[in-house]
C-alpha cells in the first residue's frame, strides 16, 4: 500500500512526463484525428478573393452594399472516456515497467491531450467489475485526480478480468457519443457483443498492452507460477519445450481473439509492449487514423 506522499510523488512524476508529451507531440495529432460534432456559425466578415461564393451572407451584403461571407467554425468540444483494466494481471511486468504503469502513462497522455483541446475526460476503472467511475469533466485538477486513482486504486476483486462489464457500463451510463479508449491486456472473458454495441454508439479504440513474459516463458527449471487474478498456484517445468509452447499458444489465442472481435466490430486496436517506445506508436496511430 502506497503512502500519500508516495502517491503524490508518482502523480507529479507522471504529470511532468506526460504533460510535456501531450503539449509538444500529441496535441496536434489529437486535434486532427478526433473531429468535432459539426460546424457552427461564428461571424460574418468582408468577402476576399478566393472565398466560396456559397458562403456569402446576402442579407448583410445588401445592407452594406458590398459582399460579406459567413464564417463557420468546428464545434470542438468532445468527451473522452478512458476504460482502464486494473485487474491483478495489470500489475505484471518483467521488462522496464508493469502493464499498469504503461496504462497509467498512456491514460495521462490522452487525458492531457484532450484537456489541451478543451475536451472533457472521464474514466472507468475495472477488473471483473467496475471498480470506479469518474464522470467526464474539464480542468487540470480533474486530470490529476484521474492519474491519482490510476496510481493508487487497487482492484477489490480477484476474479478473472471481464472487459464486458466496462463496456456494458459505458453503454448504459454515457448516453452521448464519446471517444472511448478501452485499455487492457485483453486476457479476459469473451466481450464481443458489448464491444459491437459500444463501437456503434461511440468512437472506440482498443489499446492492448502486454509484457514480453506474457508470451515467452523463459527456460528456468521448475517454477511456481501464481495466477495474478485468482491467486491459484501451480508448479511447472519451464525447461519442458512443450510447456513453453503451450504457454505461448494460450497468450496468442487471447491476442487473436481481441484482434478478431475488434476487426468485426469496426473498432481500431493498437498493441503496445511494456518495453517498447509507446510514443512513436501512438504518433503513428494518430497520423494513420
Amino acid at each position: 500500500m502506497l503512502t500519500t506522499s508516495e502517491i503524490l510523488k508518482r502523480v507529479r512524476r507522471i504529470e511532468i512526463k506526460t504533460r510535456g508529451l501531450s503539449n509538444h507531440i500529441f496535441a496536434g495529432e489529437y486535434h486532427s484525428t478526433f473531429k468535432g460534432r459539426g460546424m457552427s456559425f461564428s461571424e460574418v466578415r468582408e468577402y476576399t478573393p478566393g472565398d466560396d461564393v456559397k458562403s456569402i451572407d446576402w442579407n448583410v451584403t445588401a445592407r452594406f452594399s458590398h459582399p460579406f461571407v459567413k464564417v463557420f467554425e468546428e464545434e470542438r468540444e468532445l468527451t473522452v472516456m478512458l476504460l482502464v483494466d486494473i485487474s491483478g494481471s495489470s500489475l505484471f511486468g518483467l521488462h522496464q515497467r508493469s502493464k499498469r504503469e504503461l496504462l497509467t502513462e498512456i491514460s495521462a497522455v490522452l487525458a492531457f491531450s484532450a484537456a489541451t483541446n478543451n475536451d472533457k475526460v472521464g474514466i472507468i476503472l475495472f477488473s471483473d467489475k467496475v471498480e470506479k467511475f469518474i464522470p467526464p469533466k474539464k480542468g487540470k485538477s480533474h486530470i490529476l485526480r484521474i492519474i491519482r486513482e490510476l496510481v493508487a486504486l487497487d482492484a477489490d476483486h480477484t476474479g478473472n478480468t471481464d472487459v464486458s462489464v466496462a463496456l456494458d457500463y459505458l453503454n448504459h451510463v454515457l448516453k452521448k457519443r464519446t471517444i472511448s479508449f478501452l485499455m487492457s491486456d485483453f486476457i479476459s472473458k469473451p466481450f464481443d457483443k458489448p464491444l459491437q454495441l459500444a463501437s456503434r454508439k461511440h468512437d472506440l479504440i482498443g489499446v492492448q498492452v502486454y509484457d514480453r513474459a506474457d508470451r515467452e516463458l523463459p527456460a528456468a527449471g521448475l517454477l511456481q507460477v501464481v495466477d495474478a487474478e485468482s491467486g491459484n498456484q501451480i508448479w511447472i517445468d519451464s525447461d519442458d519445450k512443450k510447456v513453453r509452447m503451450n504457454y505461448t499458444k494460450a497468450f496468442d489465442q487471447y491476442r487473436q481473439y481481441a484482434q478478431s472481435v475488434f476487426r468485426k466490430s469496426g473498432a481500431s486496436l493498437l498493441s503496445l509492449r511494456t518495453d517498447e517506445d509507446y510514443v512513436k506508436q501512438l504518433q503513428s496511430f494518430f497520423k494513420g487514423r
